[in-house]
């Protein structure tokens, strides 16, 4: 071998070794409260590994390899990151601004064929605000617009990377109950016939054999087949038991369909039907008052009777934009209400993880998982706990905001050596 291909040859082994070197970051996080969401359950004092992304050991005696990076979670708490199942966090900047407003599309000629991904802003305030709160993953959907079904869902990361879709065209959903009736032609009736009907469109669809009249257009029925086939989640929203009952006979109907149930305000009513048809629900545990008639059932028991018949229960702060962060206090309310807390927190990490097909990757923590791990001073189900460490593939998040900036820029008006403008 020549000298040259001699110094190439020791020069790539170099620099593979420097790659591997920096490429292996290694996180431990000792001494906390670690809360696994698996059969391990709670580690006290425990220690959460964590290399290239990825958990590489859970436990009370993980050993720490030399050069890793330590943080001591002594007296805290050590959790999966959050994953709200539902929310419209990262499609709306300001509400009442049309141009920054993608939730829905009321004058499109599409429904299932919009995919929400599209309108995604990964730089949104509200993402970052989701964040800081130990949110590290969301399922994002568009609403409604002149059609029952919203576009496709997706499920994203709250690390502001403009790569932070996680899983594309992951679920669709699609408005029954009251606003269903509505939207659908002024019944119940019509919309479950719309429903029926759209889904049996969508199995039969091929291109270039579309009927004259067909209630979907070419995309749209491309769009919803992998739900009508069962191989995509389809989020009903529906409250009302006898609703909840007409889904059930769908189900029965047909056995293919991933069915998920959002809002169940009356669930409880047939909380054994459900479990029975293998039927989960999203839920919000304080949505308690009877602001409708399709909910004059509701109440803040539902979460711990749904899960006493054997529903699986994953609660959200439902639709929110921007308070999705809040899932914690749903989660904190329907144990104060008889819900078990292992599976209120579940219901907020590990069961949407679940429900979307990723809890191989993500909502739990032991080896070989995703590293989405958060750091608390306190009971995450506490109102008034907060992270003080949010990793995100491995990667440590910062904990600042728009409104952490704002908050630090007018606390200490009276110390500050030069103040804003309006306050000099």
């Amino acid at each position: 071998m020549s000298i040259f291909k001699t110094t190439a040859a020791t020069i790539a082994l170099l620099g593979f070794g420097f790659a591997t070197s920096a490429l292996a970051q290694t996180i431990a996080i000792t001494g906390g409260n670690v809360v696994t969401n698996t059969t391990q359950g709670h580690v006290i004092g425990g220690t959460v590994l964590i290399q290239d992304g990825k958990i590489l050991a859970v436990g009370a005696d993980v050993i720490i390899p030399d050069g890793a990076t330590t943080i001591d979670a002594s007296g805290k708490w050590v959790t999966p990151g959050l994953f709200t199942p539902l929310s419209q966090v990262g499609l709306v900047e300001v509400s009442a601004e049309a141009s920054t407003n993608d939730a829905s599309a009321n004058k499109s000629k599409f429904s299932t064929a919009l995919d929400g991904a599209d309108s995604f802003n990964p730089k949104a305030e509200a993402v970052a605000i989701t964040k800081i709160e130990g949110m590290t993953r969301m399922a994002v959907t568009t609403g409604t617009g002149a059609n029952i079904f919203s576009g496709s869902g997706f499920i994203a990361d709250t690390s502001g990377a403009l790569n932070s879709i996680t899983k594309g065209k992951a679920f669709i959903a699609v408005q029954m109950g009251e606003r269903g009736a509505n939207i659908a032609g002024g019944s119940r009736s019509a919309a479950w016939a719309y429903l029926r009907n759209a889904l049996a469109e969508a199995r039969s669809y091929r291109p270039g054999r579309e009927r004259e009249d067909a209630l979907l257009t070419g995309p749209d029925a491309m769009a919803l087949k992998s739900a009508a086939e069962g191989r995509m989640p389809l989020l009903v929203y529906v409250h009302r038991a006898s609703d909840l009952m007409t889904l059930i006979r769908l189900q029965k109907t047909h056995p293919k369909l991933d069915l998920v149930a959002v809002g169940a305000a009356e669930g409880w009513m047939v909380a054994d039907e459900l479990a029975a048809a293998g039927i989960p629900v999203i839920m919000q545990p304080q949505d308690n008052l009877p602001g409708s008639f399709e909910s004059l059932g509701a109440t803040m028991t539902n979460a711990a009777r749904l899960h006493k018949a054997g529903v699986t229960v994953a609660i959200a702060q439902i639709g929110e934009a921007f308070n999705a962060r809040l899932a914690p206090q749903q989660a904190g309310a329907a144990v104060a209400n008889g819900l078990d807390w292992d599976v209120a927190f579940a219901a907020i990490t590990s069961t949407p993880a679940q429900i979307f097909g990723l809890e191989d990757k993500l909502g739990s923590l032991a080896s070989g998982m995703t590293a989405d791990v958060v750091v608390w001073d306190g009971d995450p189900l506490e109102v008034m706990s907060s992270p003080d460490h949010v990793f995100i593939d491995g990667k440590a998040q910062s904990l600042t905001s728009r409104q952490t900036k704002l908050r630090d820029r007018y606390m200490d008006l009276d110390k500050a050596s030069e103040k804003p403008f309006a306050f000099r």
